[in-house]
């Protein structure tokens, strides 16, 4: 069973100004995510929310100052990004990229080839991306079309949790992947997210601000992130707590 272990981690964020220090974003933050639990972080903007999701992937705009981020064992904040998507880590992104030039055929079947070791044989891969597809309501010929290049925002977000169900990571995280999302979207892009969840095979770290994902996918442990590190911790009765109460309390401990 896949853990993820974050040990008293501290990121500073890089600046452009070479007399200007860099800025401590995250201040020693604790958590285990460990395969079949779903943990809800939430915290206002600028907590250090997405700062965390991006350094556990590799952005090189964080430094990790100090700590440990391990992965069944394995430290991973020894790897290049690439070996750490190998290794079973998986960032589903607030604001997902565009790739002109590469299609979302090409795109996904060089994935999964690099996550397998092998490239997916043509006939049972295709039958496996248009199953997937279909799950998530999205049209066969965006299959052609390049990565994100003029999708909605609702279209990016099933995109990202279509590479979820087809990459098949130990640990997602997935950061405020309810952003931008109308009703109808939310729904469906929070189903493939459960149905991936229903194997048990993967921890989940879901960022959000709000609780209105959290109708759809039912958390575990619910952490509140202020002043970049987890201030608390419970169950999804914390999850209710912030939403009538929001985070002023958490302010005196930032």
């Amino acid at each position: 069973m896949a853990t993820l272990e974050i040990k008293d981690l501290h990121v500073s964020v890089r600046t452009d100004d070479e007399q200007t220090p860099d800025k401590e974003i995250l201040r020693g933050v604790d958590l285990t995510v460990r395969a079949g639990e779903t943990h809800a972080m939430m915290g206002p903007n600028g907590s250090g929310k997405s700062t965390l999701a991006y350094s556990i992937a590799g952005h090189p705009k964080y430094q990790v100052t100090s700590g440990h981020v391990l992965l069944d064992g394995v430290d991973v904040l020894t790897m290049p990004v690439d070996e750490r998507a190998r290794a079973g880590l998986f960032l589903a992104m607030q604001y997902p990229v565009e790739v002109p030039g590469v299609s979302m055929t090409n795109f996904l079947r060089t994935a999964a080839t690099a996550i397998r070791g092998e490239a997916p044989k043509l006939r049972t891969w295709v039958k496996e991306v248009k199953a997937a597809m279909s799950e998530l309501d999205i049209e066969p010929s965006f299959a052609e079309r390049n990565v994100n290049e003029g999708f909605s925002g609702g279209e990016k977000k099933r995109f990202e949790i279509l590479q979820l169900s087809l990459l098949k990571p130990k640990i997602a995280i997935l950061d405020e992947t309810d952003s931008g999302l109308d009703v109808d979207a939310l729904r469906v892009v929070s189903e493939g997210v459960n149905r991936y969840r229903a194997s048990g095979d993967v921890g989940v770290l879901l960022i959000t601000h709000y609780t209105r994902i959290l109708r759809h996918i039912t958390p575990d442990h619910v952490h509140v992130f202020a002043g970049g590190r987890i201030v608390e911790s419970g169950g999804p009765e914390l999850a209710e707590q912030l939403e009538t109460g929001g985070y002023e309390r958490f302010a005196i401990r930032t």
